[in-house]
């Protein structure tokens, strides 16, 4: 009697399912793709080994995973290249084998050998694999699957420090503002977490391209798009203000053309976006270094703005109280500046 039937039921080891995948995802060449029948058979091969994947990653919800088969399976993924397989067949996969490749994803980055992430590390040494991420927001059918397996890259410092420095980085400033407002949303998710998850590393790029980079931003800023406005004005705020980019925040208001971008916000049709931007125009204000070029605007206009000050409250969901006291303390600075002597320009 033969027990070959039983024999087939037998998991495959990671480094036979590493294999599988691999084999599955080689299978969907420009042959297959462009025959029908073919290319379903490749993608249900393709589905079959994910889902084995996903068994060994995340358990079968009552059976927890066996950690070192997690970690054997993630060290055979990289061995066997199949992490580049994941990327560049992307677009061809169904949209459950997405959704499985997403969800495996963040635990495979997670697993380490010894000291080492084993799939970071690999990314490190395949560096253009990331650059080929963040170009598939160009492509709205795997945009959201490219920015959640972005997202989990980012979380590690040195990912995130490639990216910053990549040319790839300047897409952002296009992406965030696409038509297709799911993409465009999920995108300045993507732009958000690059410069506020690791302060050091974000304060160390604006040091070497505070030029180019407040450049570009100021496009964000001044967009006529609302919400782009009112996203990067807020997200400005976050990074600005971190220790680490001290220094960068006391060169940004010292510069004039800054200024009167939130001047520009300031007067806003948008009450959020006006409530925003105060929140950095009172940084120039309260500044006791404030270059005479802005107490020379402050002067010419201060009777508008206290006027538009009076009128601004904290809005919804504001502190009242601590809103009121800080535009007191901007009224009087503005007040007294207007009294300065000797500066007309």
């Amino acid at each position: 009697m033969s027990f070959s039937f039983f024999k087939a039921l037998r998991p495959k080891t990671p480094q036979e399912l590493a294999k599988a995948i691999k084999d599955s995802l080689m299978a969907l060449d420009t042959k297959t793709v462009v025959e029908v029948k073919a290319l379903e058979k490749a993608l249900e091969e393709v589905e079959k080994n994910f889902g084995a994947m996903k068994l060994v990653l995340l358990g079968d919800g009552e059976v927890e995973p066996n950690v070192d088969q997690v970690s054997q399976l993630a060290v055979e993924i990289c061995k066997e290249d199949v992490i580049a397989l994941f990327f560049h067949k992307l677009s061809i996969l169904g949209w459950e084998a997405r959704k499985d490749l997403v969800q495996c994803w963040s635990i495979l980055l997670k697993q380490k050998v010894g000291s080492t992430h084993c799939c970071v590390q690999f990314l490190e040494n395949h560096s253009d694999l990331l650059d080929f991420l963040v170009a598939g927001y160009d492509n709205k059918e795997i945009a959201l699957n490219c920015g959640n397996m972005l997202r989990e890259c980012i979380k590690f410092p040195s990912l995130a420090k490639y990216i910053l420095e990549s040319p790839s980085f300047e897409l952002f400033f296009k992406y965030v503002e696409l038509a297709n407002f799911d993409v465009a949303s999920d995108a300045f998710s993507t732009f958000k977490d690059l410069l506020t998850k690791h302060p050091i590393a974000v304060s160390e790029f604006l040091t070497s391209h505070y030029n180019e980079f407040f450049e570009r931003y100021e496009t964000l800023l001044t967009s006529n798009n609302y919400v782009t406005r009112r996203q990067s004005l807020k997200l400005l705020s976050e990074f600005l203000l971190e220790p680490p980019s001290s220094h960068i925040m006391k060169k940004y208001i010292a510069e004039v053309q800054h200024f009167k971008v939130m001047m520009t916000l300031l007067k806003d049709t948008s009450k959020n976006i006006q409530i925003s931007a105060f929140h950095i125009f009172k940084i120039f204000v309260a500044n006791p270094n404030k270059p005479r070029e802005i107490k020379v605007i402050l002067a010419k206009n201060h009777e508008k703005l206290l006027e538009l000050l009076n009128n601004l409250s904290a809005g919804k969901g504001g502190d009242d109280d601590q809103f009121e006291e800080e535009k007191e303390l901007i009224i009087k600075e503005i007040e007294r500046v207007s009294q300065l002597p000797d500066l007309d320009s």
